[in-house]
């Protein structure tokens, strides 16, 4: 298995090796550092969160505090004696009903706190009054007066009916305008029905606290969030006060923050925000906390920016390293990768290049330049040791033929200058010239079929001029094929092998065929024989593979294979096979050339 997982790594270069080395150092530490932040973010999130969870139900006990205080002063203002004598019907003077009025009036202005400052918070009560019974009392509610304002029916607020329903329950409502009569101001309300206390029955009005926004305000006000802002809303998310001027508008809250979410505190985490919120169903009201997170992570970002400097230095070292071992290993490796494989035996062999010290690498370099120079030295050596190897073989090789060419011819001679006259032992001896001539080619080895097929034809004469009985020779020579080159002195040792042993006692019923086609890039040359005698064909492979031949078998076949091979390779040369129609065929395999002289 380990050897499976290495695999893939030993196939890389020493370059991609030691930029994969670089990366496996830096990786721990670019992991360690972004999980390092990580936990660190989230440990720091969750402390900070709680803090605010606690901060936030004590800010929310604060609120309430308020509220309930705002709550007790309107149950006094309720129980007051004169507010419960409060009617708009009956048969009072206009003078008592006036001084009713201005009592109230004055009872709600007591408890209107901080109405010298310009900022405190105001008792105001809204009266029904359908037949105009306080037609003298003001219907022009003011946002920052307290007073008690009575409306006709076609006055009435919107928001009376259903406080009224609320049968003496207070709650926070937030109105964009306080009556159809009343000025366009925005405030933060508490509103709660005057129940007629002593008749047990019916509703005097709703007594309203404006301008609570300034109180609860003050609450909010006291939390110190860092960038953050501070939302007091009903159940449905409607800004109520806030530490922002977003008083009235719809804030959106993350998933698990909506209405309906359970009693009690709950905490919302997001990428951006930290959000904490405080639902209260008794009293209808949500204290949202939203802090940003990069606000909370500030100070962590300042030791995060250190060891982010400490990873990059850290880097940045490593690189230095791997530059210096890259400069002074792997570029010297390189040019020498470089020079290897582009080096091939026998070229001329560049300078050594000098770095100036004694290490391994320098001492490798140097090593495989010299050996480089001793190849070529080797090569060379060898090549010339081969050539003359071959000029040495070509040449034993000509001896040993030349030789006993002369001595079959000058017997024919013989024996037809003893049998015949003069005449046609003048003609032998004119063939005879026209061997030696091309057997000479004026020192060439190579020449073409046409001229060794001269040679063969005037050794053919020759020998029919020696036999009684006359054999047949056929000649079917492709045109293409005569311009090939041959080694000289190929066919005549075979044409005699085919006459000697063939032919030579089957009269006129011998019969001798020579052929040349060409097979792509190869041409094909073939003497056949229609001879009967039995041919030992094992014996003639034997004599034509033996590595170590018998000289008693004599040199013919051999030198003629050996010859092909020296000029045009291993893959060519001659073989022997049967005929079909009896007899024996050689075929001479040549490459496809042309004569260049």
């Amino acid at each position: 298995m380990l050897s499976a997982f290495l695999k893939p790594i030993v196939r890389l270069n020493v370059k991609q090796q030691l930029i994969l080395l670089f990366l496996i150092m830096i990786s721990p530490i670019l992991i360690l550092n972004s999980y390092g932040n990580y936990k660190a973010e989230e440990i720091l999130k969750r402390h900070v969160t709680n803090a605010y969870v606690e901060l936030n139900k004590q800010n929310f006990a604060i609120i309430n505090r308020d509220i309930d205080t705002v709550n007790k002063i309107t149950t006094t203002v309720i129980q007051n004696p004169i507010l419960q004598q409060l009617h708009v019907g009956g048969r009072e003077p206009v003078m008592e009903r006036v001084e009713r009025y201005e009592t109230i009036e004055k009872l709600l202005g007591s408890y209107s706190q901080g109405a010298g400052r310009g900022n405190g918070i105001y008792y105001s009560l809204y009266v029904y009054d359908p037949d105009n019974y306080y037609f003298f009392a003001p219907n022009f509610p003011q946002v920052k007066k307290a007073g008690v304002y009575f409306f006709s029916k076609g006055e009435k607020p919107y928001w009376f009916d259903q406080v009224v329903q609320q049968k003496g329950r207070g709650y926070l409502m937030f109105a964009e305008k306080l009556s159809p009569q009343a000025e366009n101001l925005k405030t933060l309300t508490y509103v709660r029905a005057v129940n007629n206390i002593y008749r047990g029955a019916g509703t005097i009005g709703v007594l309203v606290v404006t301008k609570m926004e300034s109180k609860i305000g003050e609450s909010l006000k006291s939390i110190s969030l860092p960038e953050g802002e501070i939302y007091l809303t009903d159940m449905n998310n409607r800004v109520l006060a806030s530490t922002t001027n977003a008083t009235g508008e719809v804030i959106d809250l993350p998933e698990g923050a909506e209405t309906g979410d359970p009693e009690g505190t709950e905490d919302i985490i997001t990428d951006d925000f930290i959000y904490v919120v405080n639902n209260n169903h008794a009293f209808a009201q949500k204290l949202v906390y939203k802090v940003p997170v990069n606000a909370l992570l500030q100070q962590q970002k300042e030791m995060k920016r250190v060891i982010q400097y400490i990873t990059v230095a850290y880097a940045l070292f490593g690189l230095i390293i791997i530059t210096y071992f890259w400069r002074s290993l792997m570029t010297p490796l390189q040019k020498l990768a470089f020079f290897v494989r582009k080096y091939e035996p026998g070229n001329r062999v560049p300078e050594t290049p000098q770095r100036g010290t004694n290490d391994e690498v320098s001492v490798l370099i140097a090593s495989t330049y010299d050996m480089a120079r001793r190849l070529n030295s080797l090569i060379m050596y060898k090549y010339q040791m081969e050539l003359k190897q071959k000029e040495s073989q070509l040449q034993l090789l000509y001896q040993q033929i030349n030789p006993h060419l002369l001595y079959n011819t000058l017997e024919s001679i013989y024996w037809k200058s003893s049998l015949e006259g003069n005449i046609e032992s003048a003609e032998m001896i004119k063939e005879l010239s026209k061997l030696m001539k091309i057997s000479l080619s004026r020192g060439r080895e190579l020449i073409t079929l046409e001229e060794e097929l001269e040679h063969a034809s005037a050794y053919i004469k020759l020998q029919q001029h020696r036999y009684d009985y006359v054999f047949t020779v056929s000649w079917n020579i492709a045109p293409e094929t005569k311009t090939n080159l041959i080694p000289k002195i190929t066919l005549q040792p075979l044409i005699e092998n085919a006459i000697i042993h063939g032919v030579k006692n089957m009269d006129e019923d011998g019969e001798i065929m020579i052929t040349s086609v060409q097979q792509d890039d190869t041409i094909l040359i073939t003497i056949e024989d229609n001879g009967y005698k039995q041919v030992d064909y094992k014996a003639i492979e034997q004599v034509l593979n033996d590595e170590s031949p018998n000289p008693v078998s004599g040199y013919g076949i051999r030198n003629i294979k050996q010859r092909v091979q020296l000029h045009f390779g291993s893959q060519y040369g001659i073989s022997y096979a049967p005929r079909q129609a009896g007899g024996t065929v050689v075929t001479v395999k040549l490459p496809k050339s042309e004569n260049q002289q």
